[in-house]
């Protein structure tokens, strides 16, 4: 439910990871009142989430909502590649597990006639009195994302295959440093951020977990204070800050979507007592029936003889009749 929402003429669509790029005034020295984000803002900011996302782990890796917020605190250079780079390197501090560390450089070009000077990590007067500004985002094994601006009417391919051997030379340089302090994703989530797990269950059980009315998932929303949702495909979501409270709805969703075995030991408590024998329940929301027979060995006057309400007992599943009802036994055990 934390996933971005697009309606366009397509239909609608949702993103799971946003990159939101802010550029104060006072990061290059002026002073203006704040406003909401502008059109080179949101373009910093798509650009440097477009070279990120190739290397973000799948939903199924890695099933969190991810918003990364850059704020440049001073500027004289290349802001949205150093975003990239800055983004990387929190993400993998997080422990998101990235699949390779990101970086980006800026490229320029001062060109006179035949002459071309390809320029590496371009400051701000080289990218203004200059004729390209060429950012260039990427791994050790490739490029993620390109943007070029130029002044001049047109490049020559080998001055554009010159920018990106050199640009290749700068990002390998620039992981270089990133890997000095941060080699790889760290292994696990801090303690402090919510803890979101996803477990597949059969879609015949959908409505079991769901219960009647949402009588059952409610249940457990009230019973856990965990967030929950179940996809048509069975994927079922579990999300809260307390890693205990998601563990106990796991619990529940697990016990409630099992099937018996035969031959199986189970143990629960007496739920009902009837003349014919004992109901038991062999997990949340799963009873089978312990007919009279199969209580003891020899004859039993009474089921209470044996068991009354609230006991606990092992049973063991010894089949299912022919309306789905759940044979035990506890002399078998």
């Amino acid at each position: 439910e934390d996933e971005k929402m697009i309606e366009s003429l397509e239909g609608i669509s949702f993103k799971r990871f946003m990159l939101h790029y802010n550029f104060p005034s006072f990061s290059v020295g002026e002073a203006r009142p704040p406003r909401g984000p502008g059109r080179r803002e949101i373009g910093h900011g798509t650009l440097a989430e477009r070279g990120l996302t190739p290397v973000m782990p799948t939903k199924a890796e890695f099933p969190y909502t991810i918003r990364l917020v850059s704020e440049i605190l001073e500027s004289n250079g290349s802001s949205s590649m150093a975003t990239v780079c800055a983004g990387s390197l929190a993400m993998m501090d997080a422990g998101v597990p990235l699949k390779e560390a990101t970086a980006g450089i800026a490229m320029g070009l001062i060109s006179e006639g035949k002459n071309n000077v390809i320029l590496s990590d371009i400051l701000g007067d080289e990218d203004h009195l200059g004729d390209m500004d060429f950012k260039v985002i990427g791994t050790e094994n490739g490029i993620t994302a390109l943007q070029m601006d130029i002044k001049i009417k047109g490049l020559g391919q080998k001055v554009v295959e010159q920018a990106l051997m050199q640009a290749r030379e700068g990002r390998l340089h620039i992981l270089g440093k990133m890997a000095e302090a941060l080699k790889e994703s760290r292994s696990g989530l801090s303690t402090y951020a919510p803890r979101f797990i996803t477990h597949k269950i059969a879609q015949d059980k959908i409505g079991t977990v769901i219960g009647p009315g949402g009588k059952m998932i409610k249940s457990i929303v009230e019973k856990t204070g965990v967030k929950i949702n179940i996809d048509d495909d069975g994927i079922v979501s579990i999300m809260s800050r307390d890693h205990q409270a998601v563990d106990d709805a796991l619990e529940i969703v697990q016990n409630l979507t099992r099937t018996i075995e035969i031959g199986e030991t189970y143990t629960g408590p007496v739920k009902k007592v009837m003349d014919f024998g004992a109901f038991v329940e062999v997990f949340p929301g799963t009873e089978g029936l312990v007919h009279i027979s199969n209580l003891a060995e020899g004859r039993v006057e009474k089921v209470t003889d044996i068991c009354k309400e609230g006991d606990i007992v092992t049973v063991k599943a010894t089949g299912v009749d022919r309306r789905g009802k759940i044979q035990l036994s506890i002399k078998d055990v």
